[in-house]
């Protein structure tokens, strides 16, 4: 089988350009994760790179299928110059290796926490997974193998997570479109829950 992770890269270069930076993180017994940093005007965004080496497998399987399942990568998108946000790096490999480490597929809805602060001062430890094809759009890969999906992450403060636990992140979508919920402000407050 290729290695897919050449072809992940140019398609986040063909969506969101060269990227300014780079950093990469092996943790005991699994494979290297790296962040690469594209900058956009005053929108700065954190691109996984390594998730999708390998197949999403679902805990409760006997034997991973080496080949087919699903594969994602993560992207995570902020306002520039507002908070320390490079710092954000490391909670984002961890995130992405946690399907390696945990057994977790990462989906669409899912909540996903890293149990500290994603950069220095920021009052979000978790994010909601979105939709994928947006910003970056999947990439095919040949059969039998399944496409890469690049899915976005949105920080929610320990309150919004608690909601979404209860209500679902629909609900919790919704209360930020109606609110006018700015997800790119790396130092916003949690949304009116009531």
């Amino acid at each position: 089988m290729a290695n897919v992770l050449p072809l992940v890269e140019a398609r986040l270069r063909t969506a969101l350009g060269e990227p300014d930076g780079r950093a990469a993180v092996t943790f005991l017994g699994t494979d290297r994760i790296e962040v690469l940093r594209f900058q956009e005007g005053e929108i700065v965004r954190y691109a996984t790179l390594g998730m999708s080496a390998h197949p999403m497998t679902d805990p409760t399987t006997v034997v991973a299928d080496p080949v087919k399942g699903p594969r994602a990568e993560l992207v995570l998108s902020v306002r520039a110059g507002l908070a320390d946000t490079d710092k954000a790096l490391r909670p984002l490999a961890v995130l992405a290796a946690s399907p390696q480490v945990e057994g977790l597929v990462v989906a669409p809805g899912a909540s996903l926490d890293v149990g500290e602060p994603l950069w220095p001062g920021a009052p979000f430890t978790s994010v909601l997974v979105a939709e994928p094809g947006g910003l970056v759009e999947d990439l095919e890969l040949d059969e039998p193998l399944d496409p890469v999906r690049f899915l976005p992450l949105l920080p929610m403060t320990p309150n919004e997570a608690a909601w979404k636990r209860v209500h679902g992140a629909q609900a919790l979508q919704e209360r930020w479109l109606n609110q006018g919920t700015d997800l790119r402000d790396p130092s916003r407050k949690s949304v009116p829950l009531e």
